[in-house]
């Protein structure tokens, strides 16, 4: 964070195309400023090509007077039906806005829209930090206008709405998610009122599409260390609302003096460790889903205790439904994902025995090329406090590493598959799709995935005859 006086703001002005946007202006007689991100970028010393100016009058009749100004190089693209227009030039995006008031019907996020001056334009904007301006007409260029304190929370490092928070997210109810997203993405604290209020009106964001909705998780999941802005969902009550399979993750029984972990605490410890070894949305998601099924599956045994018996199996189905109610994509995105809850277990049950070939290749063959992204689900899913316990698991999945290496070196990901396949198979015993079909080429598998024998024609078809003539097959052709 920096402080700049408006001289200085001029200087990081000085550019060409905000030169321009002042002539443009200057010459219609308009007031003209940049507002919102970019002005918040300034002082958090963060890149921002995306330039947002409010134009106290038409905002598409400047965008218009600067493609002139700018020439064939200049791309317009204007939106009537927004009042806005958006010019491109050389790699930089300037959108264009009348200064505007704006009121809100209670079922809508949709605002009635009236022209406005600078300070109506102002109290529209969702957080003080956003609500920032700095003038660029040529006779007070540079000069900054924060009627809200903007830089103060800046300096706080705090999220505040500008007018009354009640009202700001009661008109648009996805400034929540906004808030809480902007917090996690500058490691802020939202002000006591402010979340107090997002408390008050979480019950509103039911009006908000699963898309704008799925767009703001994805980026608090982005961000360095996504645990904040869960917990801040969580605490508001607007988790419950939009994810309420991971809300269900926060409890912790106890029986007979015995108690399970907080599994909603220990996911988010899960994504956190994962989010310092990877950038990828979707591996993200798997770490936030990888014990969704534990609920479900959490059982009190006598002998054993808290037990939760195929809660990866039972999470995997879970992940289609979630995804579906949610507008996630259902592509490869979500088989990944799927998958991934899937087979999270499997390394750490390797990992805590004896770590076989025979395991490593089932496991090499299920998990194909997302292999080094299930390793990385499973070494972030180890959060044992006990550091010899952990210690042992960290080292037994290095040994898992080492042979899946050793594994792949040697091209496993091609020999695992059996050298005669299905079709071949119903060729040879004049078959068609069924059950038989299934087993005879599953067991050709195994044989393979546990070296029982070469994946080679002449053992693989002896096995399969034998298995075959045991199964009653015996239509060979």
């Amino acid at each position: 964070m920096k402080d700049y006086t408006d001289e200085e703001l001029a200087q990081i002005l000085d550019q060409p195309i905000f030169h321009q946007i002042s002539e443009v202006a200057d010459d219609m007689g308009v007031e003209c400023y940049v507002v919102g991100g970019y002005v918040r970028d300034i002082f958090l010393e963060r890149p921002s090509n995306d330039i947002d100016v409010v134009v106290v009058g038409s905002g598409v009749e400047v965008a218009k007077g600067l493609k002139q100004r700018l020439g064939d190089k200049a791309h317009l693209s204007v939106f009537r039906n927004f009042g806005t227009a958006q010019v491109g030039y050389r790699g930089q995006e300037v959108e264009f806005v009348g200064a505007r008031k704006e009121s809100y019907h209670r079922e809508s996020r949709k605002p009635i829209v009236e022209d406005g001056t600078l300070e109506d334009d102002q109290n529209r904007r969702d957080f003080t930090i956003n609500a920032m301006a700095i003038c660029l007409n040529k006779d007070r260029f540079g000069q900054l206008v924060d009627p809200f304190g903007g830089i103060d929370d800046l300096y706080d490092g705090i999220i505040r709405t500008p007018l009354d928070p009640d009202i700001t997210f009661d008109d648009d109810p996805l400034r929540m998610m906004r808030c809480v997203r902007f917090a996690t993405q500058l490691r802020f604290i939202i002000e006591d009122e402010t979340f107090e209020a997002l408390q008050r009106n979480a019950s509103r964001i039911q009006i908000v599409s699963g898309e704008r909705i799925i767009d703001e998780l994805n980026k608090i999941l982005l961000a360095p260390t996504p645990s904040r802005g869960l917990i801040d969902l969580q605490r508001c009550g607007l988790l419950q609302l939009i994810l309420p399979e991971l809300q269900a993750l926060d409890i912790v029984e106890t029986r007979n003096g015995r108690a399970h972990k907080n599994n909603f605490y220990h996911t988010l410890e899960v994504l956190d460790n994962v989010a310092k070894k990877s950038d990828s949305l979707w591996l993200r998601w798997a770490a936030l889903m990888h014990d969704i099924g534990k609920p479900r599956s959490k059982r009190w045994e006598p002998l054993t205790g808290w037990t939760f018996h195929n809660h990866n199996t039972i999470g995997a189905k879970m992940v289609p439904v979630i995804f579906r109610r949610m507008k996630l994509p259902l592509d490869m995105k979500m088989k990944y994902v799927e998958k991934l809850v899937e087979l999270h277990m499997r390394p750490i049950a390797i990992a805590d025995e004896e770590v076989t070939d025979s395991a490593v290749r089932r496991l090499l063959n299920d998990a194909g090329d997302d292999i080094d992204d299930l390793m990385l689900l499973c070494e972030a899913d180890i959060t044992s406090k006990n550091q010899v316990r952990k210690q042992r698991f960290l080292d037994n999945f290095r040994s898992v590493r080492e042979k899946i290496a050793d594994l792949k070196e040697r091209d496993y990901k091609r020999l695992l598959q059996p050298c005669i396949d299905g079709n071949e198979i119903m060729q040879i015993f004049d078959l068609k799709p069924s059950r038989e079909v299934g087993v005879l080429k599953q067991y050709l598998k195994d044989a393979v995935l546990d070296n029982q024998v070469p994946n080679e024609r002449e053992p693989l078809m002896q096995l399969l005859l034998q298995k075959a003539e045991e199964l009653g097959i015996n239509n060979v052709k």
